[in-house]
């Protein structure tokens, strides 16, 4: 029997997009007799302008596509083959819990491993009841570090996370530096209002080891060795400092750890820095001058820069420059990071506090697998494709290839993780569902609504966790139970007016008017609302101590760096099984040259960890010495089933235990045409 919105003529749903971008796009959702039909912006977020990225518009294939899982399943055969049986979801749950319940009995509560980041960013769809059901389980905490926590370490240490330059004040700079970030890729709406800055006279400096669409039309372009922006950022503070630019006046009123960044930049010439980085002394010397005459002057400061050893001291550089250049205080000018904390969000709502277990950092995900004690013996894969998107990816597939381990993956589609499965469930996706969407670079935070009813048998998180809790005996009086509930119960957490502006109207009010000032509306959030340039605590954190520099990893038998960029294509690893273009090795041409490749040729792309097999694209959009495969390909999309994953290191950056991803150095030769 049909429900009353299949029976419904063609209608619009307004929701909001949750994945993983600073955007936080209002959608308008076209249905027909149940089904989606488009996705389009709307201009209920300002920011989103009515139009959204061609991603999030194909959306509906992923909804409707062959990869969609519709009902719950038991794997049948090895793992790794894909092949499952239909079950009931009152079997497959009962299995679960039962598994969970044995490994608890006999290991302890730290034998199971939830695994999840980033599949949604939405406040109900992760730490919510999944929070409340590992928790009351004792079970091992996931580290989820694999994006954005050196650069997190460094905005809290400095800064407390202060709230940072909306995307609208873009336009008031005079000079704008993208640091570590493709807003063509990722974030198309900061686009118009760089170019819009640009039309009314700013100027542009880019700094990424690629000529992305804005390096084009900038005035610097840095084209930075993967792994050295840290000695490039302390040069620039070398001459602030040294030639009389630092403010020293602000910096004597706001901040503390001068001294010792002023030090740790004194051995960082233009010539030292240039010649770490692959870079002309003289146009890296050219940067630091417009930086220091401009103003208002703003450093849009991104993720790419700290994928790599380096990458929290260079993103605490990076952020230390507008202290020391004196560049607060004026509209437009100052530094953008994530504003998520913004809204002074807690999570109260989840069900316990948090147990002292250990903790396993995602980016060690296979040698957790292999080598943990007590050994881990339920892997729960939630809102990740872990197969695809985290480091080592050979020694985590032989972890999930484990007769022993027991592998429950709650996904929305048959991802490559998912195929290692024991039990798969199927999600529902955000068109499914409701959410609660909260912008990392916009100032939006936004209620998302169903747009049609849920594919198959498809469930939501807090349906299924909510369930899980009261089968695993571990159910209070009060808990929440189901979508409808546990949202309730958040928005009723939420601080301020917060909740009952969501509940009301669909958005909250933006804090500071969405268009902060940086030392005039907002302030540090450290205990004396000052910026500590050098945090005790980062500082010994950090290896060589903050600031200090670790040299490229690169050797003479693998001496290509090898980076991973988020493509136009994919969400991290979401929406890769939508068709796509073959995927080729991006090499400059003097790196192809050496090597006696053209372009399309066959390649091995290879290191001591493994070896990737496509074709490759020769263009000088590549800095020489570097090769570039997309972030987010599943194994369907080489040759020989491995992606640029299988080639990166579990090692950690330098602060917050990030990935580092862009220290995969390399080899490339050609492969035989056959």
């Amino acid at each position: 029997m049909k429900s009353a919105t299949e029976f419904a003529p063609e209608h619009t749903i307004a929701t909001v997009c949750p994945l993983d971008c600073p955007d936080s796009c209002s959608l308008a959702v076209t249905v027909q007799e149940g089904r989606v039909t488009n996705i389009d912006g709307s201009h209920a977020n300002p920011i989103t302008g009515g139009y959204i990225c061609a991603k999030v518009r194909r959306f509906g294939e992923r909804v409707y596509g062959a990869d969609r899982l519709l009902y719950p399943a038991i794997r049948k055969g090895a793992k790794g083959q894909g092949s499952f049986t239909r079950v009931t979801w009152d079997h497959a749950l009962e299995v679960i819990a039962e598994r969970m319940n044995e490994a608890r009995a006999t290991w302890g509560g730290e034998s199971i491993l939830p695994y999840s980041y980033g599949g949604s960013n939405g406040l109900l769809t992760q730490d919510t009841s999944d929070a409340t059901l590992f928790r009351r389980l004792g079970a091992s905490r996931l580290a989820r570090t694999v994006c954005a926590a050196p650069s997190g370490a460094a905005n809290l240490g400095l800064y407390g996370k202060m709230p940072s330059v909306s995307f609208e004040d873009f336009p008031e700079a005079k000079l704008i530096i993208l640091w570590g970030v493709n807003p063509s890729a990722s974030g198309i709406h900061l686009v118009p209002y760089v170019r819009e800055a640009q039309r009314k006279g700013a100027r542009l400096i880019v700094i990424d080891p690629r000529t992305t669409p804005l390096a084009k039309h900038a005035d610097v372009h840095l084209p930075v060795r993967p792994g050295t922006d840290l000695p490039v950022a302390l040069a620039i503070h070398r001459y602030l400092f040294e030639e009389g630019h630092a403010d020293t006046a602000f910096l004597a009123a706001h901040a503390r750890g001068v001294d010792q960044l002023r030090e740790r930049a004194r051995p960082w010439t233009f010539e030292r820095a240039a010649a770490e980085a692959g870079l002309d002394a003289r146009t890296l010397q050219a940067a630091a001058e417009m930086y220091a005459s401009s103003s208002p002057a703003l450093i849009r400061c991104g993720w790419g820069q700290e994928r790599n050893r380096n990458g929290g001291s260079a993103s605490a550089a990076i952020l230390a420059l507008p202290t020391v250049g004196g560049k607060f205080g004026v509209r437009g000018g100052g530094y953008m990071m994530s504003n998520s904390a913004s809204w002074g969000i807690t999570r109260t709502w989840i069900g316990s506090d948090e147990p002292d277990t250990r903790i396993v950092n995602m980016n060690q995900l296979g040698r957790a697998l292999e080598t943990s004690d007590p050994p881990i013996k339920v892997l729960f894969v939630y809102n990740n494709n872990a197969a695809a998107t985290s480091p080592d990816q050979r020694r985590i597939l032989r972890g999930l290839e484990r007769e022993d381990l027991f592998t429950v993956v709650f996904e929305q589609v048959m991802t490559d993780t998912a195929r290692y499965a024991d039990v798969v469930l199927p999600a529902t996706t955000f068109l499914e569902g409701y959410e609660i969407a909260r912008g990392y670079g916009a100032f939006s935070l936004r209620l998302g609504r169903p747009a049609i009813e849920p594919a198959g048998e498809a469930r939501s998180n807090a349906d299924v966790f909510g369930d899980l809790i009261e089968r695993m005996g571990v159910q209070r009086e009060g808990d929440p139970r189901g979508e409808l509930e546990e949202m309730l119960d958040v928005l009723n957490r939420l601080p301020g007016s917060v909740g009952s502006d969501l509940g009301e109207t669909g958005a909250a009010v933006p804090p500071y008017g969405g268009r902060p000032v940086q030392f005039q509306d907002v302030w540090p959030l450290t205990t004396d609302s000052k910026v500590d340039l050098c945090p005790a605590h980062l500082d010994r954190e950090a290896p060589l101590g903050l600031y200090g520099y670790q040299e490229d990893p690169a050797t003479p038998e693998f001496p290509l760096a090898l980076i991973s960029p988020a493509s136009e294509r994919t969400i991290s690893s979401t929406l890769a099984e939508l068709p796509r273009p073959d995927v080729h090795l991006l090499m400059h041409p003097d790196d192809a040259a050496v090597r006696g490749l053209e372009e399309g040729n066959p390649v091995r792309i290879f290191n001591a960890l493994g070896e990737v097999r496509c074709r490759v694209s020769i263009g000088a959009w590549i800095r020489v010495g570097t090769v570039s495969l997309p972030k987010g390909l599943w194994r369907r999309h080489t040759t020989n089933g491995y992606t640029a994953n299988a080639l990166s290191p579990d090692t950690l950056s330098d602060l917050g235990g990030g990935a580092c991803f862009n220290d995969a150095r390399v080899q490339v030769e050609r492969m035989p045409d056959a």
